[in-house]
């Protein structure tokens, strides 16, 4: 007999079954091996029981083997802390050796040391050990305000993931990364919350002078999403994904094919690298170690108050804007701008720098009377500022003035910048500025001035709101200039009703200020066509990177910032032990010659090569290493690959990803040319087990959707 039930009684019963799925599906998707929980409680304790001002000497293959809790004062200098660490390290050796040696535990600190391993432990292992003690800063500290700090992105990282379909969990990674520090850099260069590296970054974000996404938590979330998402198509795996956001995807499809699984166990434990050290084995276990306690943080930390979504409307720019000129359009106080806009790169809001066209603007509040034609429109009409001929004063700028300046200055003299901006936001070369167009015209106005038609008698009166930057950029004059012609050391330091210098009476001497302040600004050309020049070098050096703490210099920890991903690039550009090298997109014979210090002729001979036949992607070459080693081969090539793949991506960005089923008839060729203009070497590594000599109908093909941004 069929019976009926009302469908208020199976909701429950559905409900319960749901979640019982969705519970299954995530343990499946993130799985928590039993054969790691020693490692992730050992995270749990660094993140939740010891501080900055404490931490752990510890083995770094056993975690389970804690040898003693270090304390340190909060004002203990750095060189003292490591003194200690390193006197305690010794004394915690010489244990080690001597029960190494077979001998029997004899005093209590060799006693405790040997319990704290399993009984059946023999000497060979203590000896080892003396070699693997490791020091661990706490991190609790960090990690609770690392809580706090996340309500004010936790909605919108929950957001980019579920639309990519990625699981929940992975909003925790930040916790790793950063402790949820938007501003964080590490001392290897990787930057923000999710600490990208430049190289990586540039591939799904804008880098530059003027703009560094990498530090706006929103377009780095999106970015981190889309890296972890391409990461798992490789890959295959949330473990080896989530590791490969630290190791690079090329070093996880090593560690797969070296050992033969994807087991996450065996990889952590048996796959040996010179680059996968502690932090990439860890990373994993410490992710998780994240998510647990982000699960339940009121277990950890008792009640938390959590910072609140902010509220704000973006608006995108349809050109160049100075920011000085920006903050007094739309009436919002600069500071609060500033905090909006974290993306925007200091020599934006020092007027070196317009904010650039194309960017989206963040104005506090849910709702803004602004649209983006409505702001186009009154920046447009905004009339530059203008310069009357006034009677010189008997000092520019007055003895009191300078004294002022003399006595508040930190540094004798400031850097200059590189360029100067037009009142339209154009920017110019220093040396090539010809000044901004005529004013327009309007009452009492008398015209605005150039560099070319600047005079002795010709002055500008400061207003509250100015700054040596702003005047710089309407007037047409330098800052350098302006700095130099009033004897300015500082360009903070501006005062309201001040009349400035625009050009010199006569030829000056170059004074000791003058010298130091050209030289600034010629460093500042010299780090500007640097940073636009794509090279993979100056990724690595991250000459613009800090330490998140001093306290970070006490030894390795995995928070904040502990490495960044060198590289999104999963191709393996080693040369393999027989001294074969498998060809890749965008190489030849004569690449390689050209890394060996040979011939193509000799690399043809070798190989059995034909006359010009080419290379064909996909088949493997042997080398001859009679000129170089194997390891300076490889560092070419990958440096050639880092140059072109920085090149393309300073005018490219990666926005997405779709799937394309080839058709008959489709080519190499013609799939990159379907919108815009793919590269084949960036279509191998959305595909890198793809053989694209031999497509058959109904291959799937991953395709990055590319944006070119070369008019940005």
């Amino acid at each position: 007999m069929r019976r009926s039930y009302p469908v208020s009684a199976l909701l429950p019963a559905l409900a319960l079954l749901l979640l019982s799925f969705s519970a299954h599906s995530t343990e499946e998707l993130i799985p928590r091996p039993a054969a790691l929980e020693p490692d992730i409680q050992f995270w749990i304790k660094v993140y939740t029981q010891v501080t900055t001002n404490e931490g752990y000497l510890h083995d770094q293959h056993n975690l389970s083997v804690i040898y003693e809790t270090m304390h340190f004062d909060a004002d203990t200098p750095v060189h003292e802390r490591k003194a200690r660490v390193e006197a305690q390290r010794a004394r915690i050796q010489e244990v080690l050796r001597r029960l190494g040696t077979g001998a029997p535990a004899e005093t209590q600190d060799e006693r405790r040391v040997r319990d704290l391993w399993p009984p059946d432990t023999v000497p060979a292992r203590f000896a080892e050990a003396a070699d693997d003690i490791r020091f661990q800063l706490g991190q609790a500290d960090r990690f609770r305000a690392g809580l706090m700090r996340a309500g004010a992105w936790e909605a919108h990282i929950a957001e980019v993931l579920a639309n990519l379909g990625l699981p929940a969990e992975i909003a925790a990674l930040p916790h790793v990364e950063s402790s949820f520090d938007p501003s964080a850099y590490s001392k290897v260069g990787a930057a923000g919350l999710w600490q990208f590296m430049r190289s990586t970054g540039r591939r799904f974000m804008r880098i530059d002078n003027a703009v560094d996404e990498r530090l706006d938590p929103f377009r780095a979330t999106e970015a981190a999403a889309q890296l972890l998402s391409y990461n798992y198509r490789l890959l295959g795996s949330w473990p080896l994904a989530i590791t490969a956001y630290n190791h690079g995807a090329e070093g996880m499809l090593r560690a797969r094919e070296q050992l033969g699984t994807d087991d996450i166990v065996r990889i952590l434990q048996d796959y040996h690298s010179p680059t996968f050290g502690f932090a990439s084995r860890n990373f994993y276990v410490s992710f998780l170690a994240a998510l647990s306690i982000s699960k339940n943080p009121e277990k950890y930390f008792g009640p938390l108050h959590r910072v609140p979504e902010p509220q704000f409307v973006e608006v995108k720019l349809s050109s160049t804007a100075p920011s000085a000129m920006l903050v007094k359009t739309l009436g919002v106080d600069r500071d609060t701008l500033r905090a909006l806009n974290p993306a925007l790169r200091p020599a934006v809001w020092n007027g070196q720098r317009p904010v650039p066209s194309g960017y989206v603007v963040r104005l506090p509040g849910s709702k803004s009377q602004w649209s983006s034609e409505q702001l186009a429109q009154k920046l447009g009409a905004a009339k530059p500022i203008v310069v009357a001929a006034v009677t010189p004063p008997a000092s520019v700028p007055t003895p009191a003035i300078v004294a002022e300046r003399a006595a508040r200055a930190p540094a004798p003299a400031a850097p200059a910048p590189a360029s100067v901006v037009s009142p339209t936001g154009e920017v110019a070369s220093a040396a090539m500025a010809s000044g901004p167009p005529a004013a327009e015209s309007g009452p009492g106005a008398a015209g605005s001035i150039s560099i070319a038609d600047a005079s002795a008698s010709q002055y500008y009166l400061v207003q509250s709101d100015d700054t040596v930057q702003s005047i710089a950029a309407r007037t047409g004059v330098t800052v350098a200039k302006l700095m130099q012609l009033n004897s300015i050391p500082d360009p903070d330091y501006l005062y309201g009703g001040e009349r400035l210098r625009l050009a010199a009476a006569a030829p000056e001497p170059e004074t000791e200020t003058t010298a130091a302040t050209l030289d600034s600004a010629k460093a500042a050309v010299m780090e500007s066509e640097e940073e636009q020049r794509a090279v993979s070098a100056a990724d690595r050096s991250a000459k613009d990177s800090e330490p998140v703490a001093a306290a970070q210099e006490e030894g390795p920890e995995l928070s904040p910032g502990i490495t960044g991903q060198d590289t999104a690039d999963p191709v393996d550009y080693s040369v393999k032990p027989d001294g074969t090298i498998q060809v890749v997109a965008a190489e030849t014979l004569g690449h390689y010659a050209d890394w060996l210090g040979s011939s193509a002729a000799q690399l043809r001979a070798l190989n059995k090569l034909r006359g010009r036949t080419p290379v064909v992607m996909g088949r493997r070459i042997r080398l001859s290493f009679e000129h170089v080693s194997a390891a300076q081969f490889e560092q070419r090539r990958r440096d050639y690959h880092a140059r072109l793949q920085a090149a393309y991506f300073a005018s490219h960005r990666i926005a997405g990803t779709e799937v394309y089923v080839a058709r008959r008839g489709d080519s190499l060729w013609s799939i990159t040319q379907r919108n815009v203009k793919l590269p084949i070497w960036l279509l191998q590594q959305y595909n890198p087990d793809l053989d694209f000599s031999d497509l058959k109908p109904g291959t799937q093909i991953s395709l990055p959707k590319v944006e070119d941004v070369s008019g940005m």
